[in-house]
């Protein structure tokens, strides 16, 4: 089924539209989840929070790419849970990514920074639009669907060293644009 015909049964409030979503979304949701967490109900549970979301935000929400719409909701609950868990166990390939941004982003502790965050978003979006298209679908890759060095080498055919080199190129990149830009890291 097409995603407006989805869309469209979320509309109808049809219980429909939730086996529709599974069935089109259901693994590209899990792959979500399972980049950034790492027990099986937990991603499991992320998957079908994600139906509801997506229930409780169709209306008034109108997505324009619902597969870009369902990643968003899987990713920030799959972020929210594994917060929840982060005092109790570890994922330690999503550790290495935070560690790898954390030079790049400023610390959200302040007011201050919480404000920052929306225009610091923007300039991500600009700075990701100024890079070659290969560099830019390997940071997003990495830090957005959290897929691991080992996954994004196959994926674009390429050695774990250059995909490394690559990223810490472009993390340097980011940060000297965010610098010139007037962002305190």
């Amino acid at each position: 089924m097409e995603d407006q015909g989805i869309v469209h049964l979320y509309l109808q409030r049809s219980q429909q539209a939730l086996l529709e979503t599974k069935n089109k979304y259901g693994a590209y949701c899990k792959a979500i989840a399972r980049n950034i967490l790492s027990n099986y109900s937990d991603i499991e549970e992320c998957e079908n929070d994600t139906y509801l979301a997506a229930w409780n935000a169709i209306p008034p929400n109108m997505p324009r790419k619902f597969s870009v719409f369902l990643g968003r909701i899987a990713r920030n609950i799959a972020l929210d849970k594994y917060g929840y868990n982060t005092a109790k166990k570890r994922n330690r390939e999503f550790e290495v990514i935070l560690t790898e941004l954390e030079e790049c982003l400023a610390s959200p502790n302040t007011v201050e920074t919480e404000y920052e965050a929306g225009e610091i978003a923007h300039l991500i979006n600009h700075f990701l639009y100024t890079i070659d298209e290969q560099t830019r679908n390997l940071f997003i890759r990495r830090y957005w669907y959290s897929d691991s060095i080992k996954n994004i080498s196959k994926m674009f055919n390429m050695s774990n060293s250059k995909v490394k080199s690559t990223l810490f190129r472009t993390r340097n990149k980011l940060r000297d644009y965010l610098l010139k830009e007037g962002i305190n890291l």
